[in-house]
């Protein structure tokens, strides 16, 4: 009982307290239903990948986006987290595509450009017919940073590179940023 509830604290938004209120949740339980908690887990690692293409989570090779003959794919919304590919799908007002860094530059953690997918987007850039790089990265040093960085790596391929307008609160993160401020940002995007 104690690993579980460690290993559950370990979880976003979930403290000690909150986690041993689930290990007794899940004990007070039907069995059948305790286990299918865990069947889902299981399924949802063995069955769950990175698209191919921008690196966003899907059940197959290439993620609903990048699959979708619909979306504009000359124009490439960069972000950190595929939380916030969610978080942007749902202002409904982006018809173009993504790619997920997996990360932001943080030099004092010791993650560089290697570390996170830029190489990938570089590479995009140039074997595609992109016309604009909306860098979303989160409003706060690590998200700034990376922005910063990818503008000055992006300038040599002479492709138009914009930034989210700053409707979203500094130090923040674009997952938590309500639709109609998000909606804000991406049409007051500016160069960089």
């Amino acid at each position: 009982m104690t690993k579980l509830v460690e290993a559950l604290s370990k979880l976003p938004g979930i403290g000690k307290r909150s986690a041993e209120r689930i290990v007794f949740y899940l004990l007070k339980t039907r069995q059948e239903e305790a286990l299918n908690l865990g069947a889902l887990i299981k399924q949802l690692r063995e069955s769950v990948v990175f698209c191919s293409v921008c690196h966003n989570f899907s059940d197959k090779k290439l993620c609903h986006i990048c699959d979708d003959p619909g979306r504009d794919q000359g124009v490439i919304c960069v972000v950190e987290d595929p939380k916030d590919v969610v978080a942007l799908e749902k202002t409904g007002d982006y018809p173009g595509v993504y790619h997920v860094l997996l990360g932001a530059l943080s030099p004092l953690d010791g993650i560089g450009p290697d570390q996170i997918c830029i190489q990938d987007l570089l590479e995009r850039v140039k074997t595609k017919k992109i016309r604009e790089v909306i860098l979303a990265t989160n409003p706060n040093t690590e998200g700034d940073t990376t922005a910063l960085y990818l503008g000055k790596v992006l300038q040599p391929l002479k492709v138009k590179v914009t930034r989210l307008a700053r409707g979203i609160p500094v130090g923040s993160h674009i997952e938590y940023t309500d639709q109609a401020t998000l909606s804000r940002a991406l049409s007051g995007r500016h160069s960089v």
